[in-house]
């Protein structure tokens, strides 16, 4: 290349001495200057061309056995054993809620209040019509009393005797109807008022003040025992049981350091119709503390009965995992500090691991960041160690 560049730059001299016998000098000026910058600029781009790309820095991590050994591991969340959802008995406009989540709360104790104008004119009302069935009974019955009086001597006719007596039993049934409606006032009143059933811990709320809510719209969600369950999803109900004998290990997936176990509560009759899934609830034994409502934990099924793997399972960030001809596969580093493309068998995923079962082994040096971007013998530094 630099001879052709050589030859190319003797042909414009050329060309350029047999021009000036007949333009002048000047005129050829920027020609002379593109002749001479051309074959500068082609010399410095091969220059830089030929010069390799440094190192690519790249975190990794060192494969070891998974502890969770050959169980398939599934994410789950951390619920109440026991949980109850409280809302108004009527419609109405939420005027103040005095819990928030996480509040421990005691039976008895006003949780909101509803708008209680209206509960309030009812019960004036029903007060009213009851002190008027009060006195129109007592009239009727005052009547009836001197009507029996006055039978036996025939003062009055059979027939004013019994429409006394009728007139006393409309006000004696108008007195119930009146004392029925004023304690249907009253309940009306008191049911503005949202009460906690029983001592328990509010793990969910659903409505603001000044909200307006209708009659059973959830507002609360009340979990009334320390007991606490795993919730989980599951694509093979088959492989469990309800057998409560089963201890199914569960970890906290923040610190996995904090375990215990779990037997088998209920398993859902229905798959989910968007996910396909079915729900287990699993009931923890001995639940930590750290186990709080809401925390995601890590559970270990039972192994696959027709899984054709025996040996150890590893377990790598999620990011780790890059495609090989359609199938699974991860980088490895080698002795070289070069990185090679390795197929591999997944045993299942986590929330941010991939549980693989074969293609890899204890002290191997998995990539697990920007895999995308790396390729087949590339010259990499190793970095950052998970």
């Amino acid at each position: 290349m630099p001879e052709q560049f050589t030859d190319y730059f003797r042909q414009c001299l050329h060309h350029l001495f047999t021009a000036a016998r007949t333009v002048s000098l000047l005129s050829l000026l920027p020609l002379i200057a593109l002749s001479i910058a051309v074959p500068l600029l082609t010399s410095c781009g091969e220059k830089s061309a030929d010069k390799p790309a440094p190192p690519r820095p790249v975190r990794y991590v060192v494969v070891a056995p998974s502890a969770f050994g050959q169980a398939a591991m599934r994410t789950g969340e951390i619920r109440a054993h026991d949980e109850t959802t409280l809302a108004f008995r009527l419609d109405g406009r939420m005027v103040s809620r005095l819990v928030d989540i996480g509040d421990r709360v005691r039976a008895g104790q006003v949780l909101a209040r509803q708008e209680s104008t209206t509960g309030q004119n009812q019960l004036t009302s029903a007060k009213a019509d009851l002190e008027a069935a009060k006195a129109s009974e007592q009239v009727a019955a005052l009547n009836l009393s001197r009507m029996q009086k006055l039978m036996p001597s025939g003062a009055i006719a059979r027939t004013q005797f019994d429409s006394a007596r009728a007139d006393w039993l409309t006000a004696a049934s108008r007195l119930k109807s009146s004392q029925a409606a004023l304690r249907n006032a009253e309940d009306n009143l008191a049911w503005t008022q949202l009460t906690s059933p029983a001592d328990g811990v509010i793990t969910g709320v659903s409505a603001a003040a000044g909200q307006v809510v209708s009659a059973g719209q959830t507002v609360f969600t009340l979990a009334t025992s320390d007991r606490r369950d795993v919730v989980i999803d599951i694509t093979d109900p088959q492989r469990l049981s309800a057998d409560t004998a089963t201890h199914f290990p569960v970890a906290l997936l923040a610190d996995p350091a904090v375990q215990t176990t779990g037997i088998v509560r209920d398993i859902s009759p229905q798959a989910d119709p968007q996910t396909r899934t079915w729900r287990v609830r699993l009931t923890l034994l001995t639940p930590p503390a750290a186990m709080a409502l809401g925390a995601s934990v890590t559970v270990a099924m039972p192994a696959d009965p027709g899984s054709d793997h025996n040996g150890d399972t590893y377990a790598v960030p999620a990011t780790a995992i890059a495609r090989l001809d359609n199938r699974p596969a991860v980088f490895l580093i080698d002795n070289h500090q070069q990185v090679q493309l390795r197929p591999v068998t997944l045993a299942g995923y986590t929330a941010s691991l991939a549980i693989i079962a074969s293609g890899v082994a204890p002290g191997d040096k998995v990539v697990t960041a920007g895999v995308s971007k790396l390729r087949t013998g590339e010259k990499v530094i190793p970095g950052e160690q998970l």
